[in-house]
């Protein structure tokens, strides 16, 4: 999937970096807000391209002594950077500008230019818009959209996709008020507009800000991966419980996976041992995401005395 969200990323950098220009040349040219605050989206949207990019390149770092898990978790903290600033710059600015148009309205010199601009944004945009669908598209399976997002663990593709959607309704805005700035002869409609463009971006910069925190934070792997390793364990030699599974995604592609069994007691420690080494190439054969795997022995009473004073202790703590 790196592949792929690499190929995502470049196609939208690419359209918004020569969409930003061309607009903050029509919005200079004439004098509208509501272009000016999609000239702003635009570099913002590169700029976070660009933030992506070196967030897949940290991330593809090898593990080492200050970091033993690996680095996989710093794409996810660039992806949330990304939405901190879709709300603090793409938001704020545009509100800011639109605010100040309808408080100062002045007539759009030559409205003819800002259609061209945004009928050309439009296309670029929907040509990067559909590239990142038909990435998502291709996890999405038989799954509604809203459960792909939630359960997605590679942040770059919904957040250009999320991005090349606030885009598309960001100039549908523009045009609509710019139209009727023209034709009612409200200039203050373009500000007003820019207002509109500033909200949707904010709503866009929470809605992925939700999705990277819990990924940030830490999520579990698909319960696909975590039934199969279930059903894995379960058929292997010697096995007598599965007391807990417990998985982690330090990365879209970069599982940790933490098991504890109760092994039969008739077992001698060298087919205990051989069976954990089946267990682990058997895994790591079926599910290559799995980079670090641990298995511990432990007795099923022992796990249950282990859990119940966890219970007790967190109990605790919340009084």
């Amino acid at each position: 999937m790196a592949g792929g969200s690499k190929k995502v990323i470049y196609a939208a950098l690419a359209g918004n970096a020569l969409i930003a220009v061309t607009k903050f040349a029509a919005a200079a040219f004439t004098g509208s807000s509501a272009m000016f605050s999609e000239g702003i989206h635009s570099l913002v949207d590169t700029g976070n391209q660009g933030l992506l990019l070196y967030g897949l390149r940290q991330s593809s770092r090898p593990a080492d002594e200050e970091h033993p898990f690996g680095y996989g978790a710093e794409l996810y903290f660039w992806a949330f950077v990304v939405a901190i600033l879709i709300f603090a710059i793409g938001s704020g600015i545009s509100v800011y500008e639109g605010v100040k148009k309808v408080l100062d309205p002045h007539v759009i010199s030559d409205p003819t230019v800002n259609y061209l601009v945004l009928a050309l944004a439009l296309a670029f945009e929907g040509a990067a818009w559909f590239i990142a669908y038909r990435e998502f598209a291709a996890a999405k399976g038989t799954r509604s959209l809203l459960e792909t997002v939630r359960q997605s663990k590679d942040p770059t593709v919904f957040t250009v996709l999320f991005e090349d959607t606030a885009a598309m309704l960001g100039l549908g805005v523009a045009f609509v008020g710019i139209l009727l700035a023209q034709m009612l002869d409200m200039p203050a409609l373009d500000g007003a507009a820019s207002i509109v463009i500033g909200v949707i971006l904010g709503i866009t910069a929470i809605l992925l800000a939700i999705e990277t925190k819990g990924l940030l934070i830490g999520e579990s792997a698909a319960p696909e991966l975590v039934a199969a390793v279930t059903e894995l364990i379960a058929d292997a030699e010697g096995v007598d419980r599965l007391n807990e599974i417990r998985t982690l995604h330090r990365g879209p592609q970069d599982v940790l996976l933490a098991v504890s069994i109760d092994f039969k007691n008739n077992l001698t420690v060298g087919k205990v041992e051989n069976t954990i080494y089946k267990l682990e190439l058997a895994i790591k054969e079926r599910f290559p995401e799995v980079r670090r795997l641990y298995i511990e022995v432990q007795n099923k009473k022992h796990h249950a005395e282990e859990v119940r004073k966890a219970a007790a202790a967190r109990e605790a703590l919340s009084q």
